[in-house]
């Protein structure tokens, strides 16, 4: 089985597609992470971990330096690691995936949507925008927008205070409404997203885990060609 890293795993929402698409996947966080989902953690600073040894390396640099939360009164400045990834992963020289929001500093970057995937909760649909930048040719489907309600990802507990709210959260820390003022259980939220083993704080920085399982089946397809 191919061997895979996941740098800034967290609790591995990225690692559970990579699984899917078939690695072995060992997580990288500088938190400890009690509920990673992977095959083997290490806590450790990600750039100061050796790629020897493996064939993949997936990367979601920490995303706040590129969000509109860095507009807000009260931003904080947050270093951008992504320069300092993606230096470390050309010297490797294999294959590999950078994760973040639309705004970073990505260079031709895919973008997945949660529509293409037909993920989301109810009646709402998940969007979730994220953009993948890689040394692999990678292919990407166009958004399938079609419902008014639109699932977000924001809050750390949430409720569904209207019995047809336009909008649902996923991000945040304390279960903060969406700027329509609604929010989604964290159960209709794991849902939207594919997840069922993160609390409400760990989903407001995931990813569906089918983003990274559809993009990793076209890595481990190329390294397969490259092998034969």
């Amino acid at each position: 089985m191919r061997k895979a890293l996941d740098f800034y795993c967290g609790a591995g929402w990225a690692t559970r597609g990579m699984q899917m698409a078939g690695f072995h996947v060992t997580g990288v966080d500088i938190k400890p992470q009690p509920r990673y989902c992977g095959d083997a953690f290490i806590q450790a600073d990600a750039l100061s971990v050796s790629l020897d040894g493996y064939d993949f390396v997936w990367s979601s640099p920490p995303c706040q330096a590129h969000t509109v939360l860095k507009k807000m009164w009260n931003a904080k400045p947050h270093v951008d690691l992504i320069p300092q990834t993606r230096a470390k992963l050309k010297a490797w020289g294999g294959p590999w995936i950078i994760e973040n929001v639309v705004g970073a500093p990505l260079f031709s970057p895919v973008l997945l949507c949660g529509t293409m995937f037909n993920l989301g909760a109810g009646e709402a649909e998940l969007r979730r925008h994220r953009l993948f930048e890689s040394n692999c040719f990678l292919l990407g489907p166009e958004c399938q927008h079609r419902l008014s309600r639109v699932v977000g990802v924001y809050g750390g507990h949430g409720r569904d205070r209207r019995r047809r709210p336009k909008s649902v959260g996923v991000y945040g820390h304390s279960g903060g409404a969406s700027r329509q003022g609604q929010e989604f259980s964290v159960t209709e939220r794991r849902e939207a997203m594919g997840i069922d083993w993160m609390m409400g704080t760990e989903l407001s920085q995931a990813i569906p885990p089918a983003y990274s399982q559809f993009l990793c089946q076209q890595i481990l397809e190329q390294l397969e060609r490259r092998a034969a």
